[in-house]
């Protein structure tokens, strides 16, 4: 827990120098070693920030060279997570992979006609929303709850609506920054999640599974510029 909290302050720490410093895409950060001397930490947990940020596709190591700016946080993601919180929330993803890629495919494989039609309408409600200028939180979270309740798994619900705070601070930040971009960012983003319900309407378990990966993949991204 302590090495885990220090690697969520050395992540912290390591965006800083490439907001602060005022660093791009492809610039080069400073050594593990310098970093691990700036930040009074281990190289061991300079290493495990690093890698938890190409994950994230802040930064991208090259062999024999370092660790490299792959892509600086969107300015307007600061508005929504307080930056000491960035690491904790964007490791959401991480489970959210883990957790909504199989619910989708259990969904697909078990879900009733009444349990695909709340899940369409959900979808209905998003693009209406989406579209607009309306907030569209809260309507992209009652689709991913709604597709949880359709494994027929009752254990899924508790558990996604521990993630609730994190993942509506993403969703919120994600709609924000979206909409500040091209259109057609948000017309991606309603495209994913059509693919999502067309697989569960399919009943394609690994296609529902795969769309889900490819959105919340995506997501991620968009939360970079």
């Amino acid at each position: 827990m302590i090495e885990g909290r220090l690697a969520d302050r050395a992540y912290t720490a390591i965006v800083r120098i490439i907001t602060d410093d005022g660093l791009a895409s492809g610039d080069r950060l400073p050594s593990e070693a310098r970093l691990a001397q700036l930040f009074g930490m281990s190289r061991t947990i300079v290493r495990e920030a690093l890698a938890r940020l190409a994950s994230d596709g802040v930064t991208e190591a090259r062999r024999g060279a370092g660790s490299y700016v792959k892509r600086r946080p969107s300015e307007r993601l600061g508005t929504h997570v307080a930056m000491d919180a960035l690491a904790a929330t964007l490791g959401t993803y991480e489970v959210r992979f883990v957790l909504e890629a199989e619910a989708a495919r259990l969904a697909a494989q078990r879900r009733s006609h009444q349990q695909l039609e709340v899940i369409e309408r959900a979808l209905a409600a998003l693009r209406t929303a989406l579209l607009s200028n309306a907030p569209a939180h809260d309507e992209d979270w009652l689709l991913h709850r709604a597709i949880f309740e359709a494994t027929g798994n009752a254990a899924f619900l508790p558990v996604f609506d521990h993630l609730h705070d994190a993942v509506m601070q993403i969703l919120r930040a994600g709609v924000d920054i979206s909409r500040s971009r091209p259109p057609e960012v948000i017309g991606a983003m309603m495209e994913e999640h059509d693919a999502i319900v067309e697989a569960i309407r399919a009943r394609d378990a690994d296609g529902a599974a795969l769309a889900m990966r490819w959105h919340l993949s995506q997501g991620r991204k968009r939360l970079m510029p």
